[in-house]
């Protein structure tokens, strides 16, 4: 999905980002899934919420692993250049902290520091194979909307698998949890989607089959 812009959800991404402090402070490696980042803006706006939020020492440990279907977004998310007028409702002394001239006239770059986090990687949900596991928060907004119910259902799931016992996620605001998939997730607060991993065995969920091979036996024999 291509249609975003920076500070999107903030208050979503802000409210993710603060319940998981306390557990990805002291962790060595702080691992963060943007899943659909489309051509850049939300996972520098996580990168810039995180910067806000720890200590230099502590952000050296971030990697933000940003996905998307569509590889022609793979070098605007490497570079970081943004057009002038994408940047506009970035807060001024946001924009003074981390973004500089480009050499492109009419845009701007994110600094290097929040440029070394974003690893930019084509990825399609539907393969059902995270981008890796022990993930502390996974961000994907405007991706299962475009599911429907048995792919949506699958692709939670592996999310599930792929976040660490105490990690996160956030979704779209209108996005509601997947039929069935309630006990998997507890959510933090009434007015986000914002949700935390449930242990699998104590909700009593049964461990859920391939999404192709569910599919499959959904479909008449031939």
């Amino acid at each position: 999905m291509a249609f975003t812009y920076f500070f999107r959800d903030a208050q979503i991404l802000e409210l993710a980002i603060d319940r998981a402090l306390p557990n990805i402070r002291g962790q060595a490696f702080i691992d963060i899934w943007d899943a659909g980042c489309a051509h850049g803006p939300e996972p520098y706006t996580l990168a810039i919420l995180l910067r806000e939020k720890l200590s230099e020492y502590v952000f050296r440990n971030v990697r933000i692993h940003a996905t998307d279907v569509d590889a022609t977004f793979r070098q605007q998310v490497g570079e970081g250049v943004f057009r002038n007028d994408e940047v506009a409702r970035v807060p001024a002394d946001i924009r003074r902290r981390y973004f500089e001239p480009a050499a492109k006239a009419g845009h701007v770059q994110v600094v290097e520091e929040l440029r070394r986090k974003i690893h930019f990687r084509q990825h399609d949900l539907l393969s059902l194979e995270p981008v890796r596991e022990a993930l502390s928060l996974i961000v994907c907004k405007n991706v299962l909307l475009h599911l429907d119910q048995p792919e949506r259902q699958a692709v939670v799931r592996m999310f599930h698998r792929a976040l660490r016992p105490d990690g996160l996620l956030a979704m779209e605001h209108t996005q509601k949890m997947p039929d069935g998939l309630d006990p998997m997730f507890e959510q933090l607060a009434g007015h986000a989607r914002v949700f935390r991993r449930v242990d699998r065995s104590a909700a009593g969920v049964p461990q859920p089959l391939a999404l192709h091979a569910r599919l499959a036996s959904a479909s008449p024999e031939t």
